[in-house]
């Protein structure tokens, strides 16, 4: 069973709530008659990294400071895995980056997440092992002589008897957070700017599982005030979940707020800045939904696409560079990339240079820098690395 797998299988019963809708036929609500956009996508070269001969894997990418970075492993023959990752100054050519682990499991890993500050990186890597087949997750930091070195912790820090699943890592001004799940609900880590240690927060207030609801969180961002993390809660006595966002200002407490939702299943999967402003795109029934922060509130803004197959959907990228937005979503059947340039209010599909049907070990990742952005990859058999100037026409 993969990394992916495990981690996810948690938030499975719950997403495919979706499915009560059942698939829907093309056209109709959130879907888009503009012609797809065309981007010039230009291959890229990775080099192999240090070690013996495999299959690449991609799995996430980001860029900060003039720096950027592509995270993921190989996958040899014999079913084993080791973490790898690369980096560039130009976003043109690429080297791989020494990784240096420290643990049984961390020499197994599979880099999984990966944020950046100041042009230094930080990771979340896990494999799956142990007598019960659970993800054995380590996050990783980068040292002074660029290489990435595992960051030992206790076991139950991110496993244990309440461990759900870690999600995604963020970084911004006091240093770096990661959003998960325990048994008591919605979670998260906090780490100074070193990313030498991360301290557990669970069973915070309004963060954790209540009374209310029961609370998931997938993502967050880093605001001038702290951070913002996103996800859902399920209100008691219902079975679909309604949009939800914490705010922290040290990512230890929490306030939370959810938005008014209707019989449909509807939450927030990823969140980006667009000028400052928080953007986030999750599921909102048979579609893709986004909701925008703005000076009242939070409010609905545009959908797009629509369940199309047996697979569980889902939102595997989002980011932006200036008015723009660029996304990454699964609907079931395949990975698809969109593109809205008024902040989440209209959108359109782009055509990607490596069609990557839904499935275990399938990941598309973006980054978007000034005018240019890139695209990761990885279709079950095969992983690349593309970029390309503007949104294509």
């Amino acid at each position: 069973m993969s990394v992916r797998r495990v981690i996810a299988v948690f938030g499975l019963f719950a997403l495919a709530l979706v499915g009560c809708d059942g698939p829907a036929a093309p056209g109709g609500a959130g879907s888009t008659s503009a012609a797809a956009l065309r981007p010039g996508w230009q291959p890229l070269a990775l080099p192999a990294p240090p070690g013996g001969a495999g299959r690449l894997l991609v799995r996430d990418a980001t860029s900060c400071a003039g720096r950027w970075f592509l995270v993921g492993g190989v996958a040899d023959t014999a079913g084993g895995t080791r973490p790898a990752a690369w980096t560039s100054v130009d976003g043109t050519t690429w080297t791989a980056v020494t990784v240096r682990p420290d643990s049984f499991y961390g020499r197994q890993n599979v880099f999984l997440s990966v944020a950046c500050r100041d042009g230094k990186a930080a990771l979340i890597g896990a494999k799956v092992g142990g007598a019960h087949g659970y993800p054995r997750v380590s996050t990783w930091r980068q040292a002074g002589d660029g290489a990435l070195v595992e960051v030992q912790a206790p076991f139950e820090t991110f496993g244990g008897p309440t461990a759900v699943n870690v999600s995604r890592l963020t970084a911004g001004g006091q240093g770096w957070l990661i959003v998960g799940n325990r048994s008591a609900g919605a979670a998260s880590w906090v780490s100074s700017p070193a990313a030498a240690e991360f301290a557990l927060v669970e069973g915070a207030p309004e963060l954790a599982s209540d009374a209310v609801g029961v609370t998931w969180a997938f993502d967050a961002v880093a605001t001038s005030s702290g951070w913002l993390a996103v996800g859902g809660l399920l209100p008691a006595g219902r079975i679909d979940r309604d949009p939800a966002v914490w705010s922290s200002s040290d990512g230890r407490s929490w306030r939370r707020t959810v938005l008014p939702g209707g019989s449909e299943y509807e939450e927030m999967q990823r969140v980006a800045l667009v000028g400052g402003v928080p953007v986030a795109v999750g599921l909102r029934g048979a579609t893709f939904g986004v909701w925008r922060q703005e000076a009242a509130g939070w409010v609905a803004a545009g959908t797009f696409g629509r369940r199309a197959g047996a697979g569980v959907p889902g939102v595997a990228s989002l980011v932006s560079s200036g008015d723009r937005l660029f996304a990454a979503v699964t609907d079931g059947a395949r990975l698809s990339v969109w593109v809205s340039t008024d902040r989440g209010g209209s959108w359109r599909e782009a055509t990607m240079p490596l069609d990557v049907p839904a499935g275990v070990d399938r990941d598309v990742s973006l980054v978007a820098v000034g005018d240019r952005w890139w695209l990761a990859a990885d279709d079950g058999t095969r992983a690349g690395l593309w970029w390309a100037a503007g949104v294509g026409v």
